[in-house]
């Protein structure tokens, strides 16, 4: 245990020089790693949360309602499919429970059931099984089938939507520059966002609030909206207003021809004839021939791009931005959207565009700014915390341990070193957690130290030989630390796995500290060790401790 070859010391200096390189940009401002710092060495700074640096904090209540509404809306359009392939001819009204199926030949009851009970989805996986379906068909005493959603399903479809959500906003946010936010679920139907060092909620509420949600539908060429809400809107069928004209309005056919979901890319820009901001798009394979075929049968007539934005005070926003005519057809699969943006309108919405639909209203129900004062006291304190605590440390391992306890400090500092330059590195967030995390990581190092040096002790009080008892010191308490550690790693590992935002913060800051750990108390201590004795070859080795 005590023979370290030179590459064995080659690697352990390596390493620690490694973790005081990648802190020392932590030390640096900005200016100075850009304009002096070598380029090849790291040059990562530590990111702080909200908690340490200030920002933005929003809290947002999903519509589960809306979300209910358009999975029924999608669903009657399944129970139609379904029941005309299999000829069979039918009324659909809406009930409580979703959608209500009146058959017109009740002799056909059974062959309605059959191909309706085609369109439930297990729920669940192959690995923990299933647990029910998302739909329910059931066949009442009067002959009517009633098909609609489980509370399961809804369940699932809520927790699809939410994961979905995050996604959308992590990516809009990210069109922002480098703000590492925190974006996790809260509960049923609430997501957390924060933005460390963002404090224009205004701007941040705009670019995440707002639903976005783009498609493409048939106009119907031969009736004005005027006319269809004072007659009837024919099925299937809505009328909406012209964003540029709200008293001007068309009747477009409700099922889209394709969806914002088809846009590989949306980019804003300015109309060459015009000099007006525009918006160009480009669609995928699938929506391209989707929209190709459509143009090529409806040269002449106009069709309609609808922008959803969601409900905006208490109403929902939903215009048509442009209506242009067919004039031939539209095979490459792109094309622009004018809508008499600003330039700073046509950039926010080409950044919800390219990032994706919201699968749902977001409500903000919770907005604050955290000031950068809040965070420096709770620095100031942290680093308060760790130099008492350093220094309470110091003095008791110089007195229990002499020499030794020398050693345990170096390496200690040499684990912190090695912590911070790791999350820096990889771009890990420091929050007040994390600090409290760093500091337990001290107490934990020691203690890994003082097991090996009561094991010493107690080898030296059995009579062995101080080189002796400094190995079988070593070798012996290798077992007991890595149990200890391997514990409380798996701890960690359950914090980060179910925990969020905080919790994850302090279990990534103690993962990393008891691979630190580990690493400084079995190498680094021991490097120094073997290097005392070393020095002692010419003179009797007196008592280590």
């Amino acid at each position: 245990m005590l023979h370290f070859s030179r590459f064995k010391i080659a690697i352990v200096a390596l390493v620690c020089l490694w973790g005081v390189v990648a802190t020392l940009p932590n030390l640096l401002s900005e200016g100075t790693l850009k304009n002096y710092w070598p380029g090849f060495l790291p040059s990562s700074q530590l990111k702080l949360g909200l908690d340490l640096k200030g920002g933005a904090h929003l809290l947002l209540q999903m519509d589960a309602e809306e979300l209910r509404k358009d999975w029924l809306k999608s669903l009657r359009g399944d129970v139609r499919k379904q029941l005309l392939d299999a000829r069979i001819k039918h009324r659909l009204q809406k009930s409580a429970g979703g959608w209500l199926v009146k058959l017109i030949d009740e002799a056909k009851a059974e062959d309605a059931l059959r191909v309706l009970r085609q369109l439930p989805q297990p729920l669940g996986n192959a690995l923990v099984g299933t647990s029910g379906y998302d739909l329910e068909v059931t066949q009442n005493s009067d002959g009517s089938i009633q098909v609609g959603p489980t509370a399961a399903g809804m369940t699932e479809r809520l927790t699809h939507a939410a994961g979905a959500a995050i996604e959308v906003i992590r990516r809009r946010i990210d069109s922002l520059g480098n703000v590492d936010p925190l974006i996790v679920r809260q509960g049923a139907a609430r997501i957390l966002v924060q933005v460390p060092g963002f404090d224009d909620t205004t701007t941040l509420k705009k670019l995440i609030g707002q639903t976005a949600r783009l498609t493409f539908h048939a106009v119907h060429d031969t009736l004005s909206g005027e006319e269809a809400r004072q007659t009837r809107t024919p099925i299937g069928y809505v009328v909406y207003p012209e964003l540029e004209d709200p008293s001007r309005e068309l009747v477009i056919k409700e099922t889209p021809v394709v969806y914002g979901e088809d846009l590989v890319d949306a980019q804003p820009g300015f109309d060459q004839n015009t000099n007006e901001p525009i918006i160009a798009f480009r669609f995928n394979q699938k929506a391209a021939r989707q929209f190709g075929k459509f143009s090529a049968e409806n040269v002449g007539r106009p069709f309609a791009i609808v922008l959803d934005n969601g409900v905006i005070d208490g109403k929902r926003d939903i215009n048509i931005v442009s209506a242009p005519v067919i004039r031939e057809p539209i095979l490459g699969g792109s094309g622009q959207i004018s809508g008499n943006f600003s330039v700073e309108e046509a950039n926010n919405l080409a950044v919800q565009l390219r990032s994706g639909a919201l699968p749902t209203t977001l409500t903000i129900i919770e907005e604050r700014t955290v000031g950068p004062s809040l965070g420096h006291d709770s620095i100031e304190a942290g680093e308060m915390a760790a130099l008492v605590g350093g220094i309470g440390v110091a003095g008791f391992m110089f007195f229990a341990y002499g020499l030794f306890g020398g050693f345990a400090l170096l390496a200690v500092i040499v684990n912190l070193l090695l912590i911070i330059g790791t999350m820096s590195a990889i771009g890990s967030t420091l929050t007040l957690p994390g600090i409290a995390g760093l500091i337990l990581t001290v107490g934990m190092a020691v203690d890994a130290n003082v097991l090996i040096y009561e094991r010493i002790r107690e080898e030296m009080r059995n009579g062995k030989q101080p080189i002796s008892a400094i190995d079988s010191g070593f070798s012996r308490a290798f077992a007991t630390i890595i149990d200890s550690n391997l514990t409380t790693l798996i701890a960690a590992i359950v914090m980060f796995w179910l925990g969020a935002g905080p919790i994850r913060g302090f279990a990534v800051t103690l993962s990393l500290g008891i691979f630190a750990t580990v690493f400084t108390a079995f190498l680094v201590t021991r490097l120094m060790v073997v290097t005392w004795v070393d020095r002692q070859k010419t003179r009797k080795i007196p008592a280590p401790l």
